[in-house]
């Protein structure tokens, strides 16, 4: 039986802001070196999985944390096109900040927050709404899949947790949670499903 080509989706490695613990959106900060080595793992791991390292198309989002991600995982000679619409969210007043931190200076907007942060209403004080965002991911959903069909082979996604999650939910309806660095594999077998979710134990080598 021949099995339908697949969409993976990386999240990028941690940064020099600290992105795992810091609200970083629309913030061009780079990666780490940890950041680096847990998108060397991905890739090794992707190409374990699959037996190949390239990809038909490679895309990202335009924020450096993720172009460059892409082209560890894929190589640099990868064909990667970057797609504006997957930058990260922007958290507006709170963009750079930790959770401790937002508390502290914004205790209100941090309650409303807190309630329920994903919720389609919710919009980040000074920031982007939650059903903005989503409509503009799902615009740059549709314009990877006008340059890449699944009947092209795999194609590769580096981008960031709510980018990735907006996508896998509208293609599958699944809702990972999408650490640094982990990867979600969805194949297109004349219709979406989730092949892996929130694959992350390729980082404990890291």
């Amino acid at each position: 039986m021949i099995r339908g080509p697949r969409l993976i989706l990386v999240r990028h490695g941690e940064t020099e802001g600290e992105s795992s613990i810091r609200y970083h959106g629309r913030t061009d900060v780079p990666l780490s070196e940890l950041g680096r080595a847990q998108m060397r793992l991905a890739g090794r791991a992707i190409e374990m999985r699959r037996g190949d390292r390239n990809f038909v198309r490679v895309f990202s989002s335009p924020l450096v944390r993720a172009s460059e991600g892409a082209r560890i995982v894929a190589g640099d000679s990868a064909p990667l096109v970057t797609i504006d619409e997957f930058a990260e969210v922007h958290f507006g007043l709170f963009e750079g900040l930790t959770a401790d931190e937002i508390r502290e200076r914004y205790p209100n907007e941090f309650a409303l927050w807190n309630a329920d942060r994903l919720a389609p209403t919710y919009a980040y004080p000074a920031g982007e709404s939650r059903a903005d965002f989503t409509n503009r991911v799902e615009r740059g959903l549709e314009r990877v899949l006008a340059l890449w069909t699944p009947r092209d082979n795999d194609a590769l996604i580096v981008a960031h947790r709510g980018v990735i999650r907006a996508i896998v939910r509208k293609l599958t309806r699944a809702e990972p949670i999408v650490e640094l660095g982990s990867i979600q594999i969805l194949r297109f077998d004349g219709g979406w499903h989730a092949e892996a979710i929130d694959l992350v134990d390729h980082l404990d080598g890291g």
